[in-house]
């Protein structure tokens, strides 16, 4: 009997790998967040609402949110393209109803008109997995009638137990997001009227999206969970600035300087999709594809 259990062991063990080797991402082989220097928070941003809601210790930022307010930090310079990465690690249990964000933006300049590139952390509820949502406004398309491009992920670890790199690749001829240096997902730039052109700056915060953040808003913010913390560090942003000269060259995602992934990365990206993917605005037969005509075009 002992024997036959032995043998049961090795045929189970090896299965039992294989499954958790399945369920991660396949190597991109190429790490583009590694291009840049980590930056002292504040010698590259600034506090813009809830400065009684930050902290920093050893260069790790934590902003939190209360029934009181929430809290944000902008960089100090706009840029027109680049790189933009930050390690964060979210807070575990009930959060629905909580945004942590990391994004672009130019809608101080811009206001009512503006564009802005997003990931966010939509808060979850018990025993439910955080939604990564990614996010792309054009011309004021998130001012008034909103006219969202989101797709939406389910992790394959989880964000609460560690820091994990979460970024923004902003080129003149795409956008690609990544986590981990794993790109997930890529907007080519199809039109110019689909596309950010004007400088953004950078972003980071938290608050109460509780009308639809977790469920289109059937789950709130509950404050008696409060206060709701997320931690930045490894803060990393390069490429161009609006002020930079006209001959800067873009950073890439790959080791292609006109842009573009590798068939690697691309294989990488195609197996998050797969397994991970849980919204695309483009699959959305309820939407007006008129307004997003990147669908089909």
């Amino acid at each position: 009997m002992a024997f036959f259990f032995f043998l049961l062991l090795l045929l189970l063990h090896p299965a039992t790998s294989s499954a958790a080797a399945d369920d991660r991402p396949p190597s991109p082989g190429y790490w583009p967040s590694t291009r840049f220097h980590p930056m002292e928070f504040y010698r590259s941003f600034r506090n813009l609402w809830g400065p009684q809601h930050q902290g920093l210790n050893q260069n790790t930022l934590s902003i939190w949110l209360d029934r009181f307010t929430g809290s944000g930090f902008k960089s100090l310079r706009p840029f027109r393209s680049g790189y933009f990465g930050a390690s964060i690690k979210l807070q575990p249990g009930y959060t629905a109803g909580v945004i942590t964000a990391f994004y672009l933006s130019n809608n101080e300049a811009h206001p009512g008109f503006h564009d802005e590139v997003d990931i966010e952390f939509l808060g979850t509820t018990l025993g439910k997995p955080y939604t990564l949502q990614t996010n792309i406004y054009i011309r004021g398309s998130g001012d008034g009638q909103i006219i969202g491009r989101e797709m939406k992920f389910h992790l394959w670890f989880d964000p609460t137990t560690d820091f994990h790199h979460y970024a923004i690749l902003w080129h003149p001829k795409e956008i690609i997001f990544l986590v981990d240096d794993i790109p997930i997902r890529r907007y080519p730039r199809k039109s110019d009227t689909t596309f950010p052109l004007r400088p953004m700056w950078l972003y980071g915060s938290i608050w109460d999206a509780s009308s639809w953040a977790t469920e289109d808003g059937k789950y709130r913010a509950d404050y008696s969970y409060q206060p709701f913390v997320a931690e930045f560090t490894n803060f990393k942003a390069g490429g161009c600035s609006a002020y930079s000269p006209a001959r800067c060259w873009p950073v890439s995602a790959s080791p292609f300087r006109s842009g573009g992934l590798t068939r690697q990365q691309q294989n990488a990206m195609k197996w998050v999709q797969s397994n991970h993917l849980v919204y695309n605005y483009c699959s959305d037969n309820e939407r007006d594809h008129s307004l997003t005509p990147e669908c089909w075009q």
